[in-house]
Order: C-alpha cells, then structure tokens, then sequence
C-alpha cells in the first residue's frame, strides 16, 4: 500500500463511493470537500478529513478530483488554498469529471509545469458501481505514471480501459460514451412514454425491452427507477445535460453533425429548463409523459 494516503476533492455521490471503495480495500484516505455533511460522513467511515484542498495536497502523493466540472476543477486545483501549490514535486493528480479534451490538455500542462504528473480518468457506472468497484475508468497517461499509481487506479475498477498515453483521450472517450448514453436514455423515454399512451403496462413493457432487441443498460436501469415514482438524485439531469453540450461541441470542432445526439443534447436541456435539473436524469420519463399531443 502507499506510504502516503489517497487524497479526494469532492465527495458527492461518485467520490464518497469512490473514497470508502480505497478504504475497504486498506487504502488511507484524506478527503476535502465544501459540504460539511459529506465530510461527516466520510470522518464517520475511517476517512481523514482537511481544511482545504492545499491542506489535504500536502499530505498525499495521489490526489484523486472528483468535483463536477472543469470551473471547480480550476477552483480546487489553481485557486486560493488550492492543491496544485501544496503538491510536492513528482506527486500526481488524477481527474475524474468529465470535462473537454481541450480543458484537460490545459490542466495537465498546468500541472506538469509544477512538477506534477497528471492522470486522466473519466468514470461511468453511478455511485454504487463505484462503491463495488464495477464502474468504468478511461484512463489516459503516460505508461510510466501508470504503472506508479496501478494499485489504487485498480482497486478503484475493475473496468480500467488503457484509452492511450495523449492527455484529453479519456475525456474524447467519455464524451462519446456519454453522448450515446443521453441517446439511449432519451430513447427509453420516449418509448415508455409512448407505451404507456397506447394503454401498456409501462412496467411489464420495460420488462420486455430489458430482454429484447431495445436493450440498454441506463434505459433499464432509469426508467425502472422513474416508474416506481423515484427521481431521488443519483446522476442529476444536469450532468448529462452539461455532458452532452461537450460532446456536440467536441463533434462541431470535428466537422462532424451528430444529428442523434443533437436531439439528446435538446432533450436534456429541455428537461433542465422545466425544472428537473436537480431530480435524478430518470426525469426523462417525467417530461416525455408531459409531451402535448399531435394535432
């Protein structure tokens, strides 16, 4: 095990799961985050808990940040108290949001010009995926920093992809995956919507699809969710409504029309916009019942 603790930056839903998967598997863990519930809550379970990202820097060699986008990424990293200062050098930051390839490039040149190296790992799979440690990790760096952090980045995934050693890969590869998961997910919306509109029984029907050909692993898994009433938050409907919004960025800067995910990026934004931003992303479900009929 390491000589030093793991540090986490955020601790929501994905870096608390993430923080207590290290620590089951005999990790120390030093976290820091701006919700004082949430640092209870890890104090409680074992982890140590730091006044400010800096603090908490000083003592790790890997500081894992798992914060939403790439403002707070600036914020814990480059800010007042922030972790990039307190690091010493040939420590690592390993970033986890999902974030533009171009503001990752930006953060690992910044980071590499203190002395510190930078992994890119994007995640998918929600937070009991990460407690169990079956998400996925899309992991970009060089092989040598790699190899120097493989025991956490394993213990963290079971799922780790080698997506390449050039900075920002993981972050074309979470975009892509994410853009087709806001596809899928609106899709299912859209058909148990329709299927409860033509007089299905909207939970036998989602039974049919999970084991058909209309199969998708977050379509199951949210609209099973939204039809027993429950949008309590585990992935909030404005990440991938801030996921998809890079992605069709990333596409335009490629010269490609995602013409698919450019409805999904709408849909999204849409449902933000009628106030279901801060409900679990299952809202879907919600706003597509509320759809006004044809004329």
């Amino acid at each position: 095990m390491p000589a030093h603790p793991i540090g986490f930056i955020g601790i929501g839903n994905m870096g608390l799961a993430m923080a207590l998967r290290l620590r089951d598997r005999g990790f120390a863990v030093s976290v820091r985050d701006i919700d004082p519930a949430r640092e209870a809550a890890a104090a409680a379970s074992g982890a140590s808990v730091h006044a400010s990202p800096a603090a908490l820097a000083g003592a790790c060699e890997l500081v894992i940040v798992a914060v939403v986008d790439a403002a707070q990424c600036e914020a814990v990293l480059f800010g007042a108290d922030g972790a990039a200062s307190a690091m010493r050098r040939g420590s690592c930051v390993m970033l986890c949001p999902t974030l533009g390839p171009a503001t990752t490039t930006a953060l690992a040149e910044r980071l590499a010009a203190v002395g510190l190296d930078c992994i890119e790992a994007p995640m998918s799979g929600g937070p009991a995926r990460a407690r169990d440690g079956s998400m996925s990790l899309m992991v970009a760096c060089a092989d040598a920093v790699f190899e120097r952090h493989r025991a956490p980045i394993e213990a963290l995934s079971s799922k780790v992809f080698r997506v390449g050693t050039r900075i920002g890969d993981g972050a074309r590869t979470k975009l892509v995956n994410n853009l087709l998961a806001a596809i899928n997910l609106a899709g299912a919306a859209e058909a148990m919507a329709l299927a409860e509109r033509v007089g299905l029984d909207g939970a036998r029907t989602l039974d049919v699809i999970a084991q058909s050909s209309g199969q998708s692993w977050i379509g199951s898994d949210r609209m099973a969710r939204a039809l027993a009433g429950d949008l309590a938050p585990r992935a909030h409907t404005t990440l991938l409504a801030k996921d998809t919004g890079l992605a069709i960025a990333m596409a335009n800067q490629a010269g490609y029309d995602a013409v698919f995910g450019r409805v999904a990026a709408d849909t999204f934004a849409a449902a933000c916009e009628a106030g279901c931003g801060a409900l679990d992303d299952a809202s879907l479900l919600q706003l597509a019942r509320e759809r006004p009929p044809l004329r």
